[in-house]
């Protein structure tokens, strides 16, 4: 093989993996990015404490989002007052982010939720909300279109505020 044929080999891998590394990056920043204001929340399925199917779909006003465990129990506890369908009778939904918690306390904090008189959603999967912005020790609220959009995101602070405050 000549230089010059060495040399067009040469160039046309460079092309190749060059425009692989330029699509790679834009499919993984496609994915890896948090949702915003006017996008559509992905369509999930999760179940919930008594192990009920939930299936979001557009027509919910608002999605609660818990991230850790220690503002969800506050949240919980805010929301237990509350009463069985305040949330639902608000349009809303409550998610909770379980996925680091151990199978043994798993064991343990599913009896303790049942007692809750609300539903809650248990997202077991890290990439169930990895996509959805939070704030340390905040409950993320999205409120949504009625096509499922997000309309504005908010920030509830359940050791200092009512949940009412930031559903209106």
């Amino acid at each position: 093989m000549t230089t010059t044929g060495r040399t067009f080999c040469f160039v046309k891998t460079r092309r190749w993996l060059a425009t692989g590394f330029f699509c790679a990056c834009l499919t993984t920043s496609a994915w890896a990015g948090e949702l915003a204001v006017g996008d559509a929340v992905p369509t999930f399925s999760a179940k919930d404490q008594f192990g009920k199917a939930f299936k979001f779909e557009a027509g919910l006003r608002f999605l609660l989002l818990g991230f850790d465990l220690g503002t969800g129990k506050q949240a919980n506890q805010k929301l237990a007052k509350l009463g069985a369908g305040w949330l639902e009778k608000h349009g809303a939904a409550y998610v909770l982010d379980i996925h680091t918690m151990p199978a043994v306390a798993r064991f343990f904090a599913l009896p303790k939720m049942r007692k809750y008189p609300h539903r809650i959603v248990l997202a077991e999967t890290e990439s169930l909300l990895a996509a959805f912005p939070h704030q340390p020790e905040k409950i993320t609220v999205l409120a949504l279109t009625p096509a499922g959009k997000i309309r504005e995101f908010r920030y509830w602070n359940p050791a200092a505020e009512t949940p009412e405050a930031v559903l209106n």
